[in-house]
This record gives structure tokens, C-alpha cells and sequence, in this order.
């Protein structure tokens, strides 16, 4: 563990992250949605580059003359890493300062990509990547705290739902950027193009986010509870791990028999002990008390399954839509109408509701319309690209209205002195449920073929949506 010195040490390090604004920025009334904009530019960041690296692995396999198997772990890197370190991320910036982890994670995403682009063979780009997702962990177990926190109790669902709709935006995006890049320059420029805005956050962070502390002076409390546990991080970087592993050997990861076998066993003893382990700890990075809250365990399971119900049809649709002769460019602006459509409902869908519906309301209103479009989307015998993006466009909507609402609800039940630690768990459950959703589609096709396994999963999503709406509640 880091002992209390230790921790005290590090909070005098990060001082100079946590000047104050500007007068004139601090005294403008609209001042918080400043700071929203900033966070606005992680969520961009954390999701272009999301979707931006699917579309280089054909040019890695090229360039690296490696096998699909080996070029995949540009991405899962990223996403173990991510996994691992949402949780304890958010926990050390309750201590350290949520607005100095915040730049500090784009100094380090930035820096890391430059690393990723000049990388001369493949280990160099995996570990770029791992470092890429450090600055990630920082950013995203700190953003909904950082819009949370800084605006008034009326504004937050709506910050959320713009915060949303950059995710949505980086999201949709990455997808185009990516095959321009591909084709007009150089896989390199995939990773490159996060520099200027990782440094453009810092930037614009640095005068326009507020202090972690208002009065610039942290608790005495925060020196002396500056342990970290240790033992619990490894846990649940090796459970989570072991579980993607599991997923990728299943879905034609080639490893060896041994480890097929023993990774699920791995995954399930791993995630007994964290449990156990998290009960007994005196400073756990996932707090029981915290999760076992009614109401925040079920929000984060809503976060979870919106982000799989989110990012399945990502994946799936343009492999069926493909497997149909379909255009790779018409393929792509059916599948532009799924993020499309949940950045518009995350930022305005809300006004075709009634006003008196409150976050719940909205939240049952959300999954039950992404149901609906899926369950679509299943029953169509072949959908071509405009019944498809007819399908996706209203599975987008719900998710629109589904996921800021919901964000609402797990922050307003977080005390204030949690709410890094507990953003880091809404960040941790939809990469989770981001990795689930990756690799869903890839197992069942792989078990089952495109039309039976595409059929398969759309049913289950429809499932996972109806089961969202029982969960969401006020």
C-alpha cells in the first residue's frame, strides 16, 4: 500500500494542476458549461480513438506482417488496462484532485499517441497503447464527477446528455477519420490525430475547470487516508483479464488448450477473491457499501447493458450488412445511424417527453424504445441499409434517452465525497460492458455463423434492454 507520506507527498506534487480560474471565467454565470465543454473534449477524445483503431488493424497485419490474432491486442491492451484502473483512478482523485488527474490523463493520452504513431514494431505499439489507456483511466474515472460537481443540480441531466453526445460524436466519427487517414495517409496519423486535442485539453482545462477544492487547500483527512490497495487493483486487473481472455479464445483467439481451460476458472476465483478482499480492506477501490447501494448497483448494471446494447450493433451490422453484398460505404451510413441518433437524444430527445417524467420515467422510456428497435432489427429477414439504419436510428434514440438519465440517477445517490471514485465505477461498468459488446458478436459468429449468431445476439440485446427497463428506478 502507499503509505500516508507517500500520499501527501503526491498531493503537493500535483499542486500547480489546481490554480483557480480566472476571475472574469469564474464570475460569468454560465461559467459551468465552460468546464462541461473541456470534459466534452475527453469524452470526444476517449471514443474517437475507440472507433478509429478497428479500422487500422488490416494496415497493422500489412506493416507489421503479423496475424489478426497478435494485431487484436492493439485494442485489448487498451481495454484491460482501462478496466483495471477505473476504479483505483477514481478513488486517488478524491485525494489528489479530480481536476489535476483530469489534465494529467490528457498529458499522458497525448504523449502516448505520439509514442503509438512513431512505434517501429508491434510490442512497442501494444505498449503505447497501455500507456494510452493510463491517461484514459484518468480522464474518464474523473469526467462525469467533473460535470456532476460543477453545475447546478437543474443543469446536470442536460450536461450529461452533452457530455453523452461527444462520446457519441468521437464515436460516430472515427469510423470515416479512420479510413481517410488509412487510405490518404498513414495508419500512424490514427494515433497522431490525438495530440493536438489531448494538448488543447489540457490547455482549455487548466483556466476553465474549477478546483477540486474550492478554497485550494485540501483535507487533512486526505493525507491520512491516502492508502491504496494494492492487492485489490491486482485482482481486478487479473479477473478482468483473464475474462476478455476467455471471450477472445472462445471467439477464435488461438492459445493454447491449458489456457482455454483455465481462464474462465481463473476469471471466476479472481473476482471471489476481489469480493472477499473488498470486504475486508480498510480503503477498497471498489467500496461494497457504495456498490451494494440499491440504487447505485442498478444503475451501474443499466450502464453496463446500454453500453453492450450500444456497442453489439457497432460491431455485428456492418459484418451481416457486408456478408450481404452491401457497399462498405453504404454499410457505413447505416451504421452512422446508431450514434447519431443517441447523440440527438441525448441532447435533445428529452424535449419530445413529457416535463413531468423524471429521470426514471425517462430511463424506462429509453430501454424500451432500444428494445423495441432491436427486436426489429431481429425480426426483418434481410434488412438492407435503410432498414437496417431505420432499426439503428430508433435503437439509438432509446439509448439516447436511457443513458444520460441514468447517469443522472447513480451520480445524485453518490455523496459528494465518492463522486470520483463513483464516476470511476460508471466508466469501469460501460467499458466493461464497451469490451462485452466488442466481443459478443465476434463469439456468436464465430459459434454459430453470421445469420444464426447475428439473429442470436440481436435477441439477447432485445432481452438485456427489456431487463433495463425493470432495473431503472428513481
Amino acid at each position: 500500500m502507499v503509505e500516508p507520506v507517500a500520499a501527501s507527498r503526491l498531493l503537493d506534487t500535483l499542486r500547480l494542476a489546481e490554480r483557480p480560474r480566472p476571475r472574469a471565467v469564474v464570475r460569468w454565470p454560465y461559467a459551468h458549461w465552460l468546464a462541461v465543454g473541456t470534459v466534452c473534449l475527453g469524452a470526444f477524445l476517449g471514443q474517437l480513438t475507440a472507433s478509429v483503431t478497428s479500422l487500422v488493424f488490416p494496415a497493422l497485419e500489412g506493416h507489421f506482417d503479423a496475424a489478426f490474432a497478435a494485431v487484436e491486442w492493439v485494442s485489448l491492451a487498451y481495454l484491460l488496462v482501462l478496466v483495471a484502473l477505473l476504479a483505483p483512478v477514481g478513488r486517488l482523485s478524491d485525494l489528489v484532485g479530480r481536476k489535476a488527474m483530469y489534465l494529467g490523463g490528457f498529458a499522458v493520452f497525448a504523449a502516448a499517441s505520439l509514442g503509438a504513431g512513431l512505434a517501429g514494431n508491434l510490442g512497442a505499439l501494444v505498449a503505447c497503447r497501455a500507456v494510452q489507456a493510463v491517461g484514459g483511466a484518468m480522464m474518464q474515472a474523473n469526467s462525469v464527477a467533473l460535470v456532476a460537481r460543477g453545475v447546478p443540480e437543474r443543469a446536470m441531466r442536460t450536461a450529461l446528455g452533452v457530455q453523452a453526445a461527444a462520446q457519441a460524436l468521437g464515436l460516430a466519427l472515427g469510423p470515416t477519420l479512420g479510413g481517410l487517414l488509412v487510405a490518404h495517409a498513414s495508419w500512424r496519423w490514427a494515433f497522431w490525430v490525438n495530440a493536438p486535442i489531448g494538448a488543447l485539453g489540457v490547455l482549455t482545462g487548466w483556466f476553465l475547470l474549477p478546483r477540486t477544492f474550492p478554497d485550494g487547500r485540501r483535507p487533512a483527512r486526505a493525507a491520512r487516508e491516502g492508502r491504496f490497495d494494492l492487492a485489490g487493483l491486482l485482482l481486478l486487473a487479473a479477473s478482468s483479464t483473464a475474462l476478455l481472455l476467455a471471450l477472445s479464445a472462445a471467439s477464435g483467439l488461438p492459445l493454447p488448450g491449458w489456457a482455454v481451460a483455465g481462464l474462465p476458472v481463473a476469471a471466476a476465483a479472481g473476482t471471489l477473491a476481489l469480493v472477499r478482499r473488498e470486504r475486508r480492506a480498510d480503503r477498497p477501490i471498489i467500496p461494497p457499501g457504495l456498490v451494494n447501494t440499491p440504487g447505485i448497483r442498478a444503475g451501474l448494471l443499466v450502464a453496463l447493458s446500454g453500453y453492450l446494447l450500444l456497442f453489439c450493433p457497432l460491431v455485428l451490422e456492418p459484418v451481416v450488412l457486408a456478408g450481404r453484398g452491401t457497399t462498405a460505404t453504404a454499410a457505413g451510413a447505416a451504421i452512422t445511424a446508431l450514434p447519431a441518433a443517441f447523440a440527438l437524444a441525448a441532447t435533445a430527445g428529452g424535449a419530445l417527453l413529457p416535463r413531468r417524467w423524471n429521470d426514471a420515467a425517462r430511463c424506462r422510456c429509453g430501454a424500451l424504445t432500444a428494445a423495441t428497435g432491436l427486436l426489429a432489427l431481429a425480426a426483418l429477414p434481410a434488412p438492407g441499409p435503410w432498414t437496417t439504419a431505420a432499426a439503428l436510428l430508433l435503437t439509438g434514440y432509446g439509448l439516447g434517452l436511457l443513458l444520460p438519465a441514468n447517469n443522472a440517477l447513480v451520480m445524485r445517490a453518490i455523496p459528494a465525497q465518492s463522486s470520483a471514485v463513483g464516476g470511476g465505477l460508471v466508466n469501469m461498468v460501460r467499458s466493461l460492458g464497451t469490451a462485452l459488446g466488442t466481443a459478443l458478436p465476434v463469439l456468436a459468429v464465430h459459434q454459430a455463423g453470421t445469420a444464426a449468431g447475428s439473429r442470436a445476439v440481436l435477441l439477447l440485446l432485445a432481452a438485456v434492454a427489456a431487463l433495463a427497463v425493470r432495473l431503472c428506478r428513481g
